[in-house]
């Protein structure tokens, strides 16, 4: 049974790698997932108004959790197996990482993400294209899918 690592940002075109998984398992794929979302690093700003570099961590874990939810939700409600992943830093090392890490097969991520994202989730999947030792599938955003999470 393959693991596929599908990451997330909580927008829409995120969620659209997670509905082709689930067409591919319609389809017969036998899989199992590991959705993932990793935060940015807190900025030079945030470090030092933080009195408390833990709140800073524990807002950024409770973003992540939140915007793996809606993926989670639709991959279990299908009786797939489904595993999180959270981290913080520089999106495609952490992803590379987490690749690694959790023994994935493949990855199925979307072209780009939504709203600000769009433009670095579009160099992320690149990136990840260019790095991963395993298969990446790019789900494209149809032009008018909406782009804000």
């Amino acid at each position: 049974m393959l693991k596929i690592l599908i990451p997330v940002d909580g927008s829409e075109p995120s969620l659209l790698a997670v509905r082709h998984a689930l067409r591919l398992v319609g389809a017969g794929l036998k899989a199992r997932f590991v959705v993932a979302n990793v935060q940015e690093s807190a900025n030079l700003y945030e470090l030092v108004v933080a009195h408390d570099p833990q709140v800073l961590q524990q807002v950024s874990e409770a973003a992540a959790r939140d915007l793996v939810r809606p993926a989670v939700a639709l991959l279990s409600a299908a009786g797939l197996q489904v595993e999180t992943a959270l981290a913080s830093g520089d999106p495609s090392h952490m992803l590379a990482e987490i690749l690694e890490s959790h023994g994935c097969d493949a990855v199925i991520m979307s072209a780009r993400g939504g709203g600000l994202r769009a433009a670095v989730l579009g160099s992320v999947s690149q990136e990840m294209v260019q790095r991963s030792a395993v298969p990446v599938t790019l789900v494209k955003v149809p032009d008018e899918a909406p782009t804000d999470g």
